[in-house]
C-alpha cells in the first residue's frame, strides 16, 4: 500500500464546494467552514453554477464580509466541472470538498488534517447524518441514516475506523490529483466514488473515520427524493457497465426487474383466469411490503405517520435508484443529468 508523508503542522487548507439553487442552505454551510477551530490558514473557493435564486447574491454578500471566500464560475452547472475549477484555483496542500446542503463540526478540518498525516491516506471521510426540519425531510434523513435505505456503507453510519471503498466529501492530499487525475468531468453523478476507484486503484487508501459526523440536509419532497435517486442509480449503472461496482449495488435493480416480472406474471393470471399464476405473480410485492414495514420500523418512528412515510421513503430509494440503475447498466449514462436541485 502506498502512503503519503505527514503534512507539516497546520498545512493550508482549501474548501471547495458546487454551488447551485441553495438559498436556502448556502449561509449556514460557509458558516460552519468559518467557524472551524483550525488554526492553519484557509480559504473559501465556490463554484457557482447559474442558481434561478437568491444563492449567487447570497454568495457575493458572504464574500465581501469574508476575504477567505473566492468563487470560480460555473455556468453549465456540472458537480465535477465545478470541483474541478475549484481545485484549481486553490492554492494549499489540503482540499476539502464540502457541500451546500452539508454542515461540518468545528474541529472537522483539525481532525481531517491529522488523519491524513497519520495514515498517510490520500482522502479521509466521516459520517453522513442526515437531518431535516419537516416531517417528510426528517423521513428522508431517516432514510439516509438507515442501512435498509442506503445499504450500510461505512459513511452511512459505520463505527469502525479504517479504509473504506469511498468517502463523503473528502479532505484530500493535493498531490493524489496530480497523480491519478481530477475528478472526471463526464460524471455528473458519483463522480466522488469513481474518483476513490482510480485512487484505491493507484494503490492508495481512502480513510473512513467514525469520529466526525458532518449534518447532512436531504431533498425536502418526494419527487426530488426521485430524480436524485434514479440519476444516481443510472451514474452507478454506468460505472458497473464499466467494471467499476459492488454486488451489493445489484440488489436494487433485481428487485425491480422482479417486480416488473410479478406484475405481467399477475396481470396475465388474470387475464388467463388462474389463480395460482396470480398468486405467484403477487408473492413478490407482497413480501417486499411486508419488508418494507418491517424496515420502516427499525428506521426508527415517533408514530403511525413517520412509519408510514418512512415506507413511503424507503419504497421511493428502492425503486427510483434501482430502475436508474438498470438504465445505466444496460443503455450508459450518456447525458442524464440530476435535476432535482432545480427550482
Amino acid at each position: 500500500m502506498k502512503t503519503f508523508p505527514s503534512l507539516p503542522p497546520n498545512p493550508g487548507v482549501s474548501y471547495i464546494m458546487p454551488v447551485l439553487n441553495e438559498a436556502e442552505y448556502l449561509a449556514d454551510a460557509i458558516g460552519s467552514i468559518q467557524r472551524q477551530n483550525y488554526s492553519g490558514e484557509q480559504e473559501i473557493i465556490l463554484a457557482l453554477g447559474a442558481s434561478s435564486d437568491d444563492t449567487n447574491q447570497i454568495a457575493a454578500g458572504l464574500a465581501q464580509a469574508d476575504p477567505r471566500i473566492s468563487w470560480v464560475h460555473n455556468p453549465a452547472n456540472d458537480v465535477p466541472i465545478g470541483l474541478n475549477l475549484a481545485i484549481r484555483a486553490s492554492k494549499h496542500p489540503v482540499i476539502i470538498r464540502v457541500d451546500a446542503h452539508s454542515e461540518i463540526p468545528a474541529n472537522y478540518a483539525e481532525v481531517m488534517v491529522t488523519k491524513l498525516s497519520e495514515t498517510g491516506a490520500a482522502n479521509v471521510g466521516g459520517v453522513m447524518l442526515a437531518k431535516g426540519k419537516t416531517p417528510l425531510q426528517k423521513a428522508i434523513a431517516r432514510t439516509y441514516n438507515s442501512p435498509f435505505g442506503m445499504g450500510g456503507g461505512s459513511y452511512h453510519g459505520g463505527d469502525q475506523e479504517g479504509p473504506a471503498v469511498s468517502a463523503y466529501l473528502g479532505c484530500y492530499r493535493r498531490e493524489v490529483f496530480d497523480e491519478v487525475g481530477m475528478f472526471d468531468p463526464n460524471m455528473r453523478r458519483a463522480q466522488e466514488w469513481e474518483l476513490n476507484f482510480r485512487i484505491r486503484a493507484a494503490g492508495y487508501q481512502v480513510w473512513f473515520t467514525p469520529e466526525i459526523e458532518v449534518g447532512y440536509w436531504p431533498r425536502n419532497s418526494l419527487e426530488k427524493l426521485r430524480k436524485q435517486m434514479y440519476t444516481t442509480g443510472v451514474w452507478r449503472g454506468h460505472m458497473a457497465r464499466n467494471s467499476q461496482r459492488e454486488w451489493k449495488h445489484f440488489a436494487p435493480p433485481a428487485l425491480v426487474a422482479g417486480l416488473a416480472f410479478s406484475a405481467m406474471l399477475a396481470a396475465i393470471g388474470l387475464a388467463a383466469r388462474k389463480p395460482k399464476q396470480v398468486a405467484a405473480g403477487a408473492a413478490l410485492p407482497v413480501s417486499y411490503l411486508g419488508g418494507l414495514e418491517l424496515a420502516a420500523l427499525r428506521t426508527g418512528a415517533d408514530g403511525p405517520f413517520d412509519w408510514l412515510l418512512n415506507i413511503v421513503c424507503l419504497g421511493t430509494v428502492h425503486l427510483s435508484w434501482g430502475a436508474g440503475f438498470l438504465r445505466g447498466w444496460l443503455r450508459g449514462a450518456a447525458d442524464t443529468v440530476d435535476h432535482s436541485r432545480v427550482v
